[in-house]
């Protein structure tokens, strides 16, 4: 059964007024003062990017899957220095379908574009097929995405507009949807980039040398057309690049970036740019498990027509991951800047930073700027619940650094009984300080399940009563991703909640912190929780 594409007013510009003024993070920065960067540049999951350099600014899209708002748009003058500016959606198609969660599923690995003046997102969502969208301010409204080509399977879209105004798409696919993989198909589209004009012509395989290979990228420069393919898998895969004289092949390859000797798992899947005075910079995630897929920087310089990628100390032309480097030449040093992370909730919109689970409903939450917080309201738990996974009105963010402690300072009027309110870790198994009012008195505790993908019921340990409606909660992330939290009636002293929790990453995404709140049973009313701030430290 066909499912029908309903339209919807897209206020994209809407996400980037009157927000919070930038702040700098606590927890991580890349840029070293002294005319030098560390890798990651961004540690947090924003897992196969792509960027582009337009003028003296640098773009960055990524995958946002589930999460809305969806295709997080970043800016930078330095390539180390982001600014994250906007999505491109605030609500995922089908909207029936993401009115739930739909863990993995979503907006896959994206390619980001300028074509005659006009900024363009190719984005596969693996279930559906490919997306097009596109703007002439990518910082303001994004055009509805348009399905160019239906189909399940189809992943990982990257456009070509050839010297001759022609132009192509290259794009992979989904061995769980497709039923195959591993192979790359170059298909024709329209230059408006609205259609595809064929079914394709497969251009390499990858079984023999370079299983799952996706996520290509397509160049052309000096005669040679480019695919940059990771390959080998996520974890310990490594980048490839593809070189032809023709679109069609056939493709020499090589190997251009590894792990080598380094502590860098599967470094690949990422974008070549160049800065105005041609210095050529790779941008690529690395997957760290709990905290995603976190972003590095690397060197990028031609030889014999292919590009090495990194240090290549043995000069063998594949190059592996630098630590600290030297800062890319743009002309000019930059200010320090990086994603948001704390939030002090006093504007008239949410920081960026933050996503929900599945599309949200009017009466999630609410900026509340009379009162400097943010007003949420609990939201009837899904029929036949287990645990969170189901639940869609989770208001998350990313893991900002290997080391944190997430503070939020919340008063909970609790109107009914069994509503709980909590500071959550979540992933495939997650954890959260949560205060539930039982019989007219509230109560914190630790709470959690292991596999909530599969359906396994939370478990609780020993509440605490507290006394005042207003209270904090805190959750103390160290390396390991190992989660302590706790709770104060006054913001001065925590008292632990439990016993420490090992975060995980969820389905193709690392794992994230943030609030819920809930009631077990529907009512012609709801409780609120106001959360005052939020503070990343």
């Amino acid at each position: 059964m066909k499912r029908r594409l309903f339209p919807v007013p897209f206020l994209f510009v809407l996400l980037v007024l009157n927000l919070p003024a930038q702040t700098v993070s606590k927890v991580w920065r890349a840029d070293n003062g002294d005319g030098t960067y560390k890798n990651p540049i961004l540690f947090a999951d924003y897992s196969d990017p792509d960027a582009i350099r337009v003028g003296d600014d640098f773009y960055l899209t990524a995958s946002s899957f589930n999460a809305v708002p969806g295709l997080p748009i970043l800016q930078s003058k330095d390539l180390v220095n982001w600014r994250l500016v906007n999505y491109v959606f605030a609500r995922q198609q089908p909207f029936d379908v993401f009115a739930r969660p739909q863990h993995g599923g979503g907006v896959w690995a994206p390619s980001i574009r300028y074509h005659d003046g006009e900024f363009y997102i190719f984005y596969p969502d693996p279930d559906f097929g490919i997306y097009m969208t596109k703007t002439k301010d990518p910082a303001g409204a994004w055009s509805e995405p348009l399905l160019i080509k239906a189909g399940k399977g189809l992943i990982d879209p990257c456009p070509l507009w050839d010297d001759d105004g022609k132009a192509y798409l290259v794009s992979a696919f989904a061995g769980s949807r497709a039923g195959f993989k591993s192979v790359l198909v170059v298909s024709k589209m329209s230059p408006d980039g609205t259609r595809l004009l064929d079914d394709g012509v497969m251009v390499f395989d990858g079984h023999d040398a370079h299983p799952t290979v996706e996520g290509p990228k397509f160049y052309k420069r000096n005669g040679f057309y480019y695919i940059f393919a990771p390959a080998g898998g996520v974890t310990p895969g490594w980048q490839l690049v593809l070189r032809s004289k023709n679109i069609y092949g056939p493709y020499d390859e090589k190997i251009v970036l590894a792990q080598g000797k380094t502590a860098v798992n599967g470094p690949h899947q990422g974008a070549w740019v160049e800065t105005p005075v041609g210095e050529g910079w790779f941008l690529h995630f690395q997957d760290r498990g709990a905290y995603g897929r976190v972003l590095h920087l690397e060197p990028l310089v031609w030889k014999n027509d292919f590009p090495v990628i990194g240090a290549d100390p043995d000069g063998d032309g594949t190059g592996e991951p630098v630590s600290v480097y030297k800062k890319p030449n743009v002309g000019k040093t930059w200010p320090v800047e990086t994603p948001p992370d704390s939030d002090e909730f006093n504007g008239d919109r949410l920081g960026l930073q933050w996503q929900w689970h599945a599309n949200p409903q009017d009466g999630w939450a609410y900026p509340f700027p009379a009162r400097g917080a943010l007003r949420l309201t609990s939201v009837q738990l899904p029929e036949k619940f287990k645990n969170l996974w189901d639940a869609g009105n989770l208001l998350l963010q990313k893991f900002p650094a290997e080391e944190f402690t997430a503070t939020a300072k919340v008063t909970l009027n609790a109107r009914f009984e069994g509503e709980k309110f909590g500071l959550v870790v979540m992933g495939l198994d997650y954890s959260y300080a949560g205060v539930t009012n039982k019989d007219g008195r509230l109560y914190v505790a630790q709470a959690g399940a292991k596999d909530a993908d599969k359906g396994f019921a939370e478990t609780e340990n020993v509440p605490y009563q507290l006394n005042e409606k207003t209270f904090y909660l805190r959750v103390k992330v160290e390396k390991g991703a190992l989660c302590q939290f706790s709770f104060s009636p006054d913001g001065a002293k925590f008292t632990n909640l439990g016993v420490p929790f090992k975060a995980r990453e969820g389905r193709w995404i690392g794992a994230k912190v943030g609030f819920f709140f809930t009631r077990p049973g529907k009512f012609n009313d709801a409780g609120t929780a106001d959360v005052d701030w939020f503070h990343i430290e």
